[in-house]
């Protein structure tokens, strides 16, 4: 089989931009809030005709704010606010849209969609295969590879590894790195107080991995990085934070995602689901701009 260009789609982003973005005037002619659900759709349909995709799977998150690694660090998400009701029970029918206009879905209840689309990734890369993700996501950019590109649509921004190491200041595979000592803040992920992703970016810089620094720790306070000394002392008394940050950034491979090319080949939507989705939605416009597959 001839590799293909396979893209892989992280929905959450696009769903919460949607339900934030498109008026909440936007509903079903029961009167249910359907926002999200019409912008995901546009999204989508207007993905698969700029990018002329081929094959496609879209990965969703369950659980909005957690996952496993809760069980390895309960406030991992904690301090985020419930997402609003109204979202939340758009969450199905986006997956639906995405079913209707010919996409292979992904969902589980313990992994997240980063760990979904690492998964699929890790099975497709081997064949030779290209991915793209598409997703605002920075964390997804420790997947970044010279056969995976990361697609920001919303920017119209691309990023192979030279770009990564431009925006962020480490490569690739430094990512879950610079996590793991600056920490994330969206995601609760604690990291080394006091250090930032700048001071972050420079250790990494010169000692390669979080592991590679602790074993030359006493190195460290000698090293030419700017504020050496009170770095030392920080990395000293946030070692096991540090290397725990970096296992929670770091996305599974093991997670329930079975998908080669054949099963992602995107032939375009079904009319007759399309039909009964939009019919049952009130969606109307859209459907002059979905490519079918009859």
């Amino acid at each position: 089989m001839p590799p293909h260009t396979i893209h892989l789609v992280d929905a959450s982003p696009y769903i919460f931009r949607a339900y934030y973005s498109v008026p909440g005037s936007i509903r079903t002619p029961g009167g249910v809030k359907a926002n999200a659900v019409y912008g995901f759709a546009s999204f989508l349909v207007k993905l698969i005709a700029d990018d002329k995709v081929t094959h496609l799977g879209v990965t969703f998150d369950r659980n909005l704010n957690g996952s496993f690694r809760n069980r390895l660090y309960p406030p991992y998400k904690a301090q985020r606010q419930a997402p609003p009701d109204d979202l939340v029970a758009q969450i199905d029918p986006c997956l639906e849209v995405a079913q209707a206009l010919g996409a292979a879905v992904f969902i589980d209840d313990e992994y997240e969609a980063d760990d979904l689309i690492a998964t699929l990734a890790a099975r497709l890369t081997p064949a030779g295969h290209r991915i793209v993700i598409v997703t605002s996501d920075k964390d997804l950019a420790q997947l970044v590879s010279d056969q995976v590109t990361l697609f920001d649509f919303g920017k119209g921004e691309r990023y192979d590894a030279a770009a990564v190491k431009a925006k962020f200041g480490v490569r690739p595979d430094q990512i879950t790195d610079l996590l793991g000592l600056a920490g994330d803040s969206v995601d609760n992920i604690p990291g080394v107080k006091g250090i930032g992703p700048k001071s972050a970016a420079d250790l990494l810089e010169a000692y390669d991995h979080v592991e590679d620094i602790y074993e030359q720790l006493d190195a460290v306070r000698f090293a030419k990085i700017r504020g050496a000394k009170s770095l030392y002392f920080r990395l000293g008394e946030s070692r096991d934070e540090a290397l725990l940050s970096k296992v929670l950034a770091t996305v599974a491979t093991d997670a329930p995602a079975d998908g080669d090319a054949d099963s992602l080949v995107y032939r375009g939507a079904d009319r007759k689901a399309v039909d009964a989705m939009f019919d049952r939605f009130g969606f109307k416009t859209l459907r002059d701009r979905i490519r079918f597959s009859d």
